[in-house]
């Protein structure tokens, strides 16, 4: 699945050392905010440490996080997980061919009738 949107909250960084293998990890959690009529947010966790300084999210980018969703259970209570496996900067709006100083050409003729007020044809009641 796919969410776009603005990075509004970086959290800290977590990690500790795995009971099961020994192993040290690392993951982090990131807020991201859709520009849609009503706006909505969601928490997404990248983890490893190789997958944090890959995608280096900063605060305030706009960008588009591929990711999964899965559930855990712990003492008879359900808890989702969103973990992100991709993300892409979206681009920046393409500059205008005429910046804000330079004169804007007039618009180009149509090939579409003029229709007149009074016009002898004219059926319309308005």
């Amino acid at each position: 699945m796919e969410f776009t949107g603005k990075i509004i909250a970086v959290l800290p960084p977590k990690g500790g050392v795995a009971k099961a293998t020994g192993n040290e990890w690392k993951a982090q959690e990131f807020v991201i905010e859709n520009h849609d009529q009503y706006p909505r947010k969601m928490c997404f966790e990248v983890f490893g440490a190789d997958k944090i300084d890959q995608f280096n999210i900063q605060l305030g980018e706009e960008m588009t996080v591929s990711f999964d969703i899965d559930a855990r259970q712990w003492q008879d209570r359900w808890f989702n997980s969103i973990r992100a496996w991709k993300v892409e900067r979206v681009a920046a709006a393409a500059p205008s061919a005429y910046d804000a100083g330079s004169p804007v050409p007039p618009p180009a003729a149509t090939a579409a009738p003029e229709f007149l007020g009074g016009d002898a044809k004219d059926d319309l009641p308005f």
